[in-house]
């Protein structure tokens, strides 16, 4: 998915690049296709109940919608926010893990003023008082309410706010590299709109998908994936690869490299006991003996240093 741009207090839409977008196998997106449309139908009613309670509860024409749904890492989550903004800090249980509601404080500002029976308009950038904070935290338990509506046909859900932030650079609610899923939301309060996010850690949502996987999907939808899922497993088996086996690596100087000529000899230093490795784009997979198979060339695998010799099919 694309990236956005955050201004405080307006909204910000993701750009809408062309072309492929990279893909790292490293850190392969375990978030299907059908996790999504399912966290889809979870986040759109939050949403849509969450837009009714603002109206209600603000007397302040009020609207949420849903923009996106991402998997991202959490460095790369924090690293998008702007600074200051309101993080409310959120317990999942009873799923583990820490949740994040994040909203721009300008759109924080303009609902207490609601709240407070102001016209709402242009906000000052401080932090909230002391009679400002109870009435943002009531307000967050009824929308953290809604999103536990959104989620209850999936999970009972009880979110539970415990702290509110101003910057999420001192959260340390996960690990920078832990995954987890985001989903942004369009929210105007009167004439103020913002992109609000809500962060939940990435494991725990896979396990709730998976339970509720088989009564999501029909038949006819699982037999779909299921297809798809042998076709690519198929397609991947027979895909060529470029397999090399090499002697173990040596050091050597530069100028010795280019006073190489040919006929020179090079002393590799690999123990005659120790076998040769076998590597697919520089990474070692397997371990061979070299040999012949009639007149060409071959190599037989052997069971590397750490695993059992009773695996060993014999020598050539």
């Amino acid at each position: 998915m694309t990236t956005a741009s955050r201004t405080p207090g307006r909204m910000s839409r993701r750009g809408q690049g062309g072309g492929p977008t990279a893909y790292d196998f490293r850190r392969p997106i375990k978030l299907s296709r059908d996790h999504v449309r399912t966290l889809q139908i979870a986040f759109e009613t939050y949403a849509r109940s969450c837009g009714t309670l603002l109206t209600t509860r603000l007397r302040a024409v009020s609207n949420v919608s849903l923009i996106s749904i991402e998997q991202l890492t959490y460095e790369e989550y924090v690293s998008s926010l702007v600074t200051p903004t309101i993080i409310a800090v959120v317990a999942l249980d009873p799923l583990p893990g820490t949740g994040l509601l994040e909203i721009a404080q300008p759109t924080v500002m303009t609902a207490i003023d609601h709240m407070l029976g102001g016209p709402g308009g242009t906000q000052p950038e401080r932090p909230l008082t002391e009679v400002e904070m109870p009435l943002l935290r009531g307000l967050l338990d009824r929308m953290l309410g809604e999103l536990r509506y959104g989620f209850e046909s999936m999970v009972d859900l009880r979110p539970k706010l415990k702290e509110i932030e101003y910057n999420a650079q001192f959260l340390r609610a996960h690990a920078p590299g832990d995954a987890v899923v985001v989903a942004s939301f369009e929210t105007k309060v009167g004439a103020e709109e913002c992109l609000s996010t809500i962060c939940l850690p990435f494991n725990a949502m896979l396990s709730v998908l998976e339970r509720t996987e088989a009564v999501v999907l029909s038949a006819a939808e699982r037999e779909v994936r299921d297809r798809a899922r042998r076709n690519l497993t198929a397609g991947l088996s027979a895909a060529p690869i470029d397999v090399a086996v090499r002697f173990h690596p040596i050091r050597m100087r530069t100028d010795d490299i280019v006073d190489l000529r040919p006929g020179d000899v090079v002393p590799l230093g690999h123990p005659t006991s120790r076998p040769l490795e076998v590597t697919t784009a520089d990474i070692v997979f397997a371990h061979a003996v070299p040999g012949n198979q009639g007149t060409r060339l071959a190599c037989l695998v052997v069971p590397s240093s750490n695993e059992s010799p009773s695996k060993e099919s014999g020598r050539p």
